[in-house]
């Protein structure tokens, strides 16, 4: 009876989800590389010719180049900087019609400006809303539909899938582990005919995928559902009893001018000169406050310092870094990593890869067995 429900439910949530499983399985394989691929496919961008020898421009100086490059309306608003001197900095604008239907009416624009931050020189500007990487970003997190309605089926369908993932061990399990059939539990035989064989793939590749295939699916939720993410780590502080330790504050020496930014950013990228990757969120003038980003390691969110000051009494507020967090705010700052694959660098992208790629060969398999059973059902009433 069980196995029954189990295999009802199986099936009905795997045909309602099944190609939104397989589309965030393919661009989920994509986007596992995307850095990597970006630096391969678009040097010219990314690369510098000449690696910088002085110091960058001020990053005022800076943004206002990139803002002249952009038509009318459009601003910048985040920079991404690298303090690698063969590095290019990377000028972000973007604003979105949160309500609007289909990607292309979601952004209302997206850019990026590339420019040479010892030179001045723009190097690119790169229309986001129709590059490739992107577009498989955007797939898979809302079927390019728009926020509004892709978003939701995106987090519903991953919600089917992690239950679809714990229904499917309940039908693999082998009734008789004493069997002498248990090998095809773990391993096809590939002589039998290719519904046999079809069949046995779906079962034995659903097995081999179903940690790491929840482990992604998990964490997908907790981007689809921020509440969800903020439960699951509160309930494991009070599992550990943790409490945020904010990073005793040290004075950086900052010399302060007439542009805040300029000066913090200035001392950060000399004190951190091997760190991956900067980000700022670019506030409006009359702003209290702003926030610079360090990322450790240019490939993996969760090794960060955060650095928060107030604009107005020119001081350091607080430093929030990766080690000083509870071990719920680091199973959020971990996230993005686990999702991805990044968290061990490119043993864990390769393993991620072949996940997603198992994941996506589900619904294949999984509707091709539902086809072949109709057909038998149909030809059995005849």
């Amino acid at each position: 009876m069980f196995k029954t429900v189990s295999l009802w439910l199986h099936k009905w949530m795997g045909i309602l989800s099944g190609i939104v499983v397989f589309i965030l399985g393919i661009t989920g394989c994509i986007y596992t590389f995307h850095d990597d691929l970006k630096l391969i496919c678009y040097p010219q961008k990314y690369i510098l010719v000449s690696p910088g020898q002085a110091q960058a421009l001020s990053l005022s100086e800076l943004s206002a180049i990139a803002n002249k490059s952009l038509p009318d309306g459009e601003k910048v608003s985040r920079v991404d900087l690298f303090p690698a001197k063969n590095r290019s900095w990377i000028f972000r604008a973007q604003a979105t019609d949160e309500n609007a239907f289909g990607h292309w009416n979601y952004y209302t624009y997206s850019k990026r400006v590339f420019v040479n931050p010892y030179t001045g020189e723009v190097l690119a500007i790169e229309n986001s809303k129709t590059e490739f990487f992107q577009l498989m970003l955007q797939l898979h997190m809302n079927l390019l539909l728009g926020k509004k309605i892709g978003h939701p089926l995106v987090a519903y369908s991953t919600v089917l899938f992690v239950f679809i993932m714990l229904t499917g061990v309940i039908l693999w399990w082998p009734k008789r582990w004493k069997s002498n059939k248990i090998s095809r539990s773990f391993w096809p035989k590939w002589s039998v005919n290719w519904k046999r064989l079809n069949h046995d793939l779906h079962n034995i590749i659903g097995f081999y995928s179903l940690i790491l295939g929840l482990l992604i699916g998990i964490t997908g939720l907790f981007f689809s559902f921020p509440a969800f993410k903020t439960w699951a780590g509160d309930q494991l502080d009070k599992l550990t009893s943790g409490s945020t330790a904010i990073e005793k504050i040290e004075p950086l020496n900052i010399q302060w001018g007439n542009n805040p930014l300029d000066d913090a950013l200035s001392n950060l990228l000399k004190t951190y000169p091997n760190s991956g990757m900067m980000s700022i969120r670019l506030r409006k003038e009359d702003a209290a406050s702003f926030d610079i980003q360090i990322r450790l390691e240019e490939q993996k969110t969760n090794k960060f310092k955060w650095y928060y000051f107030d604009k107005k009494a020119l001081t350091l507020d607080k430093v929030i870094s990766h080690d000083k967090q509870t071990a719920g705010e680091r199973l959020g700052s971990l996230n993005f990593d686990l999702h991805t694959g990044n968290i061990a660098g490119w043993p864990t992208k390769i393993l991620a890869f072949i996940i997603s790629l198992f994941c996506a060969s589900l619904p294949v398999t999984g509707y091709i067995i539902w086809i072949n059973k109709s057909k038998k059902r149909v030809k059995r009433r005849i």
